[in-house]
């Protein structure tokens, strides 16, 4: 009840005029700079942190708040429409996303991201409220064997089902996973795969990588295949969900933040692993395999509502404990830090006013996110009515300044023109861009898990089974790892039993 009361405090504080309009402000701002290839919204609250200085803290918070939603969106937009996500937890919406624009139901899979990103958002925020300080007590106590055997789990969900066939998923991840291996190594600080470049030292961006895999090799794909086709612009086809699609995604709507908010609430989580195995969960749980990747629309709503619910549980982490799990929770703790305000357990005692206020926005922001921009679906859905020249010359552009931002480095743009090869050379062999992407974001991340597991048993590989929850994942690993030839078995069972029978 006092979590209740503290809540409708911060509705008073977040429904006042300029606060509303902070977040108004912050959701069109989001949306519009998610919408470019390559500035997702770290970036773009990054960018926007100077705006802020001359605002009370409160304020900014709230555009912060809206910044981050209505970038998510925003990347969705141009992941749905364009194949380019705007940032990585964006990637997944272009799986099923860019075929339905294709094929001219852009506007309902942009109707369909809304409305996820409204639902998750709203269930998450609601755990938020409710399950904060038990949600951040448990997350305290996964380990490293824990961390790793989630990453274990995401990499072989996703090879597994991506793509014409398994190989094909592993050798994508296996090149992501060289990617990210470039730079120094976070253990020992050697140099990997640096070529003795100083600027490679830190490694590749991942915002260079998925622009680069997706924008540049797409743009590169489409050039190459231009004179083969007619170009003609793609229809946008009507800007409503109609009765099926709702009845196929309602489900979805709701699936997608049970998924998503516990893994964003995990220090060291994100919308990354939760987004992929919200897609993996609604093709193995959907009635119509046949029309994935070629443009299922449940493949849209379920990831879309997990991210969404993902970010309402990154705040979990980052409020009661003061760890940032993604790139956008790192530049708010520094913009808490810029206050003179510290993240963790006394918060809520302490600025009570601020966080409650925050939270509330979070409610706000859903709310006006879904307002402005499930009128403008059929708006941003004319995208593809621009001629695929002009359109991917744009992109083009858009994807060299995203990638020169990131470091401001000349070196970033050849890197960028490197990969995006690569991207161009995975579309002409069949290789899923996905896994690839996957093997950038987790792969560093789950080597050092990894390492600090081994450290911690003395380098025993017991070590990264020495816990329930590891145990229990690992199961499930095996589970789809043996799942085609458990289910070929039975076949064979059953098929043998009905030759006895006849």
């Amino acid at each position: 009840m006092n979590a209740f009361n503290s809540l409708m405090d911060g509705f008073g504080t977040a429904l006042t005029p300029i606060n509303l309009l902070w977040a108004a402000v912050g959701v069109l701002l989001g949306t519009a700079i998610g919408v470019l290839p390559g500035i997702g919204p770290a970036m773009a609250v990054a960018l926007l942190l100077p705006v802020t200085y001359g605002l009370e803290p409160t304020g900014a918070f709230i555009m912060f708040a809206g910044i981050y939603y209505g970038a998510m969106f925003g990347g969705s937009t141009t992941s749905i429409l364009l194949n380019t996500p705007g940032e990585s937890a964006a990637v997944v919406a272009a799986m099923e996303g860019n075929p339905m624009a294709k094929s001219g139901r852009g506007a309902q899979a942009l109707a369909a991201a809304a409305i996820g990103h409204f639902a998750g958002g709203m269930i998450g925020t609601i755990l938020l409220v409710a399950l904060a300080p038990k949600v951040a007590e448990l997350a305290v106590d996964i380990g490293a064997p824990d961390y790793f055997a989630i990453m274990v789990l995401a990499f072989i969900a996703v090879t597994s089902v991506l793509g014409s066939s398994r190989i094909r998923g592993l050798a994508s991840l296996l090149i992501g996973l060289t990617l990210g291996l470039v730079g120094l190594d976070q253990m020992t600080g050697q140099q990997r795969l640096t070529f003795g470049s100083l600027q490679l030292a830190d490694g590749i961006d991942v915002v260079i990588v998925a622009v680069g895999l997706f924008a540049i090799g797409e743009a590169l794909w489409v050039a190459a295949h231009l004179r083969r086709t007619s170009g003609r612009a793609i229809p946008v086809g009507r800007p409503w969900l109609g009765r099926q699609d709702v009845k196929r995604t309602w489900k979805s709507w709701l699936r997608g933040p049970l998924i998503g908010f516990p893994f964003g609430a995990i220090p060291a989580g994100g919308a990354e692993i939760p987004t992929f195995l919200s897609y993996v969960t609604e093709k193995r749980l959907s009635k119509h395999k046949d029309e994935w990747g070629k443009g299922a629309i449940e493949g849209v709503a379920g990831p879309e509502s997990a991210s969404s619910a993902s970010a309402a549980g990154t705040l979990v982490s980052m409020l009661t404990l003061g760890l940032p799990t993604t790139a956008v929770a790192a530049v708010m703790l520094a913009a808490f830090q810029q206050y003179g305000i510290q993240p963790g357990p006394l918060l809520f005692e302490r600025e009570s006013e601020l966080v409650w206020g925050l939270i509330a926005s979070l409610f706000v922001g859903m709310v006006l996110l879904l307002a402005l921009n499930l009128p403008l679906a059929p708006l941003w859905a004319k995208l593809l009515r621009i001629p695929r020249p002009y359109l991917y010359a744009g992109i083009l552009f858009f994807a060299a300044v995203g990638a020169y931002a990131v470091g401001g480095e000349a070196l970033d743009l050849v890197i960028l023109l490197v990969i995006g090869l690569i991207g161009f050379g995975m579309r002409r062999y069949g290789l899923p861009v996905l896994p690839a992407v996957i093997g950038v974001i987790l792969g560093p991340n789950a080597e050092q898990q990894l390492r600090r597991a081994l450290q911690i048993s003395d380098g025993s590989v017991s070590g990264l089974v020495d816990t329930p929850f590891s145990v229990s994942v690992y199961v499930v690993v095996a589970l789809i790892v043996l799942w085609p030839l458990l289910r070929k078995l039975a076949r064979g069972v059953l098929k043998s039993r009905r030759n006895v029978t006849e």
